[in-house]
């Protein structure tokens, strides 16, 4: 899991220059694990704590708030987020994300493959497994995408661990001593392999349910 390689959330232009849209990043009523117990990530703040996944309690150093889609016509569907029933990825309940956004996942498989259970992947990569689907969104979506002072993942409240970046930009980053390189994000390719290797392990095993197999830390 060490390593260059990973990634932050970028605005893409769709179209032509007025419209463009987010692949990664957290939707507004997400719950995280903070200091002062589980709040929406849209009601956070530079200087406020949040508990990772390795580092326990760490500052927020920034916080980037921008739409999904800027359009005026219609999402298009690439951008759409994916629902993941409860229980797909360790969640505790049916959850939302971005296509762009990446997730930890825990599985034999990837201790297999990578010697360590633990593995960051985008969501899409799991598209079409598990029952996971795009689903268009509803109305206005606006995306949080919370910065730390090296790369984070954080605990969601429904059961998920979500990659979180240390700057908005990769020039930033490589400028930035505090970010030195942490986490190593599997390529679509390596993640698509993965998520059908678990797949398959989760039919092998008949009894259990996905949850068994992608059961993530959570915190105490």
């Amino acid at each position: 899991m060490f390593g260059w390689n990973s990634t932050v959330g970028t605005r893409e232009s769709y179209g032509n220059a007025d419209a463009s849209a987010v692949k990664s990043g957290l939707i507004s009523g997400t719950k995280v694990a903070t200091g002062m117990g589980w709040r929406p990530v849209e009601a956070i703040a530079e200087g406020d704590k949040v508990l990772t996944f390795d580092g326990g309690l760490q500052t927020i150093t920034k916080v980037s708030r921008v739409r999904l889609w800027s359009g005026q016509d219609n999402c298009p569907r690439q951008f759409w987020p994916l629902e993941v029933p409860a229980g797909a990825l360790g969640n505790r309940e049916v959850m939302h994300v971005l296509p762009g956004q990446n997730i930890m996942v825990e599985s034999d498989a990837a201790e297999n493959l990578y010697g360590d259970p633990f593995t960051l992947m985008p969501a899409e990569a799991i598209e079409g497994l598990y029952g996971v689907a795009r689903t268009p969104p509803e109305g206005d979506v606006n995306i949080v995408v919370l910065h730390f002072a090296a790369d984070q993942v954080v605990f969601a409240e429904n059961g998920a661990l979500l990659f979180c970046p240390a700057f908005a930009d990769m020039v930033d980053a490589a400028f930035a001593e505090e970010a030195r390189p942490f986490y190593s994000i599997l390529s679509m390719d390596e993640a698509r392999f993965l998520a059908v290797q678990i797949e398959e392990e989760i039919a092998a095993a008949c009894c259990n349910s996905p949850k068994d197999i992608w059961a993530a830390a959570a915190p105490a």
